[in-house]
């Protein structure tokens, strides 16, 4: 029989809480070990989603067993963002199933599926809806399955390893993600290499790198009106609509996958959406990780990146708290991190038999007049 991941030591609110624009779950238990997660909301509807799900990786019994991390950044609304959280796990469920385990082409499979199927959605809605043609999602994820680690990413959230050195003892952080952002050259560089034919691909606009002058990134879910040339037209907003026809997707799907096989030394993971590293260094966000208890780690991580935001434009903390949603996107983005801690008993053993589900930023507003 599985049980749900509860254990003495859990913060004992089993969906999280909120403390006006915070969302957090302090402390919780997965297959692997206990977790941490927190979201701050900045816009006047929170895009970011978040997921944890612990246990079954696939729809058969007996199958794998593991735990499965998203952080999904919205942007041009919710759509996207949410309909990555309702349906990407699901989507990779169906795939391990075919195979019953864990593979990059099941998760490749995953994200393609996804994308289609939000695509789909923006066909039927778009003419009624013509925003939906304009969400979009950065998607990252991590699974942790027999010891291995797989994270795939598409957009530029970030996933970061706390390693033990075994010289020094000192914890240090690997970036295990690959980010898709125009402020990268190698991303520009795919760019023009994709797109030989467009001059105007890559765009330097008021100081930022953008892909046609528009957007930053060059990966993500959804954002069907640099995907499809039929989404780029009227009735889409004029802000969206390119002057010229394109006639292949100028925005690609494809998540970047790495493959790690779990040592005994690597202590924790820390996924967040951009807005974190916006403010806080790799390094940075293990010391904290590293210095203090494991019991509300996530929540501490956005506090520690709100000081920083609030220190670049010379104002107090407490003064920044006090900005409500909407005015608040313009100091810092909506911000989810989960940190996943990792015992190596667990991991090289048998994994604890639990089901655990739960989303980030339950209970935020969810409507801009909420």
């Amino acid at each position: 029989m599985v049980k749900p991941c509860w254990k003495p030591h859990d913060d004992g609110d089993s969906n999280g809480r909120v403390d006006g624009l915070l969302w957090s779950k302090d402390l919780g238990h997965h297959v692997y070990g206990q977790f941490s997660m927190a979201v701050i909301q900045a816009n006047n509807v929170v895009e970011d989603q978040s997921q944890l799900e612990s246990g079954a990786l696939s729809m058969t019994n007996p199958g794998p067993q593991g735990t499965f991390v998203g952080v999904y950044d919205g942007h041009g609304g919710t759509e996207a963002s949410r309909f990555v959280n309702d349906n990407l796990f699901s989507n990779l469920k169906r795939y391990v199933s075919l195979h019953q385990n864990i593979s990059e082409n099941a998760i490749r499979k995953a994200f393609a599926a996804t994308e289609e199927e939000f695509l789909s959605l923006v066909q039927k809605q778009w003419l009624n809806e013509p925003k939906i043609a304009s969400a979009g999602s950065c998607c990252l994820v991590g699974i942790i399955c027999n010891g291995q680690l797989y994270i795939a990413n598409a957009g530029d959230s970030r996933a970061v390893l706390g390693r033990t050195e075994r010289a020094t003892r000192e914890v240090i952080a690997i970036q295990l993600s690959t980010e898709h952002n125009a402020s990268i050259e190698s991303v520009r560089d795919e760019l023009r290499m994709v797109h030989p034919e467009d001059p105007q691909i890559v765009i330097l606009k008021h100081n930022v790198w953008r892909v046609k002058g528009i957007i930053q990134i060059s990966r993500s879910i959804g954002d069907a009106y640099l995907k499809k040339a039929k989404f780029n037209r009227p009735p889409l907003p004029p802000k969206f609509q390119l002057p010229e026809p394109f006639y292949k997707p100028i925005l690609s799907a494809e998540p970047s996958i790495l493959v790690h096989r779990l040592r005994p030394d690597d202590q924790y993971l820390i996924f967040a959406s951009d807005g974190l590293w916006e403010h806080l260094s790799n390094q940075k966000a293990v010391d904290i990780v590293n210095s203090y208890p494991r019991n509300g780690i996530a929540r501490r991580l956005i506090k520690a990146a709100l000081r920083e935001a609030a220190k670049k434009r010379e104002m107090r903390y407490s003064d920044l708290k006090k900005i409500d949603r909407g005015v608040r996107r313009h100091f810092h983005d909506d911000i989810s991190v989960v940190v996943v801690f990792l015992d190596p008993q667990l991991i090289n053993g048998r994994p604890s038999p639990c089901s655990l589900s739960i989303r980030g930023g339950e209970g935020l507003p969810t409507s801009a007049n909420s």
